[in-house]
């Protein structure tokens, strides 16, 4: 039985589990969820580098809790560790992309040495893959999708400018009276005529 276990993030932010050489410990890796890897490097435990920061500390925490009730001695990290990690990441409910930053602030603050901050601040500052960028990206999508509800709204069936500025211009053939000076002058003076009920109105 292996002293020791290893679980850490490479610098390809792969989680990985070294010293698990006995089939006990691999198959405790394996039912947590690591894949096996056996090459000319010898036997290792990974997990995809595609695996989400808030599974992955999940999966290694999993896996070293079985592996220390097996008597195993392990070494995980704080940032893979769910009990040193703050707030819980369904805390945030639907917020997910927040709940992963919470954890990359968790690793930030957990590094042990130049190499384990890099790869946490990797995860903010990676020019193609890091969260800056994604949130740039996230930021252009919905101001173009906002310019082209903009642009649809702005358009008639017919493809002219406005549908309001059409429908507030009277028509020609309009049968709308338009109003006389009579009707639209103050009323100064009203006098009642004798007989039928005749109103003169009277204007300045």
């Amino acid at each position: 039985m292996p002293t020791s276990i290893t679980i850490t993030s490479e610098f390809s932010g792969s989680v990985v589990a070294k010293g698990a050489t006995d089939d006990l410990s691999a198959q405790l890796l394996r039912h947590a969820g690591f894949k096996q890897i056996d090459d000319w490097h010898g036997r290792r435990h990974r997990l995809p580098t595609t695996t989400p920061l808030a599974d992955q500390a999940a999966i290694a925490s999993h896996a070293a809790e079985m592996l220390r009730a097996a008597r195993y001695d392990v070494t995980l990290p704080p940032f893979l560790d769910t009990a040193r990690l703050s707030p819980p990441v369904h805390a945030l409910g639907p917020y997910a992309a927040g709940a992963e930053l919470l954890s990359i602030t968790d690793q930030i603050r957990a590094a042990e040495d130049g190499a384990s901050l890099q790869r946490a601040v990797d995860h903010l500052l990676h020019p193609e893959h890091g969260a800056l960028e994604r949130v740039r990206e996230a930021l252009e999508a919905a101001g173009e999708q906002v310019n082209a509800w903009t642009t649809t709204r702005m358009r008639s069936p017919t493809g002219s400018a406005s549908p309001r500025s059409s429908s507030a211009r009277p028509s020609p053939n309009s049968s709308t009276p338009r109003p006389s000076y009579a009707a639209s002058a103050p009323l100064r003076r009203v006098t009642r005529q004798h007989g039928p009920s005749v109103i003169t109105v009277v204007p300045l």
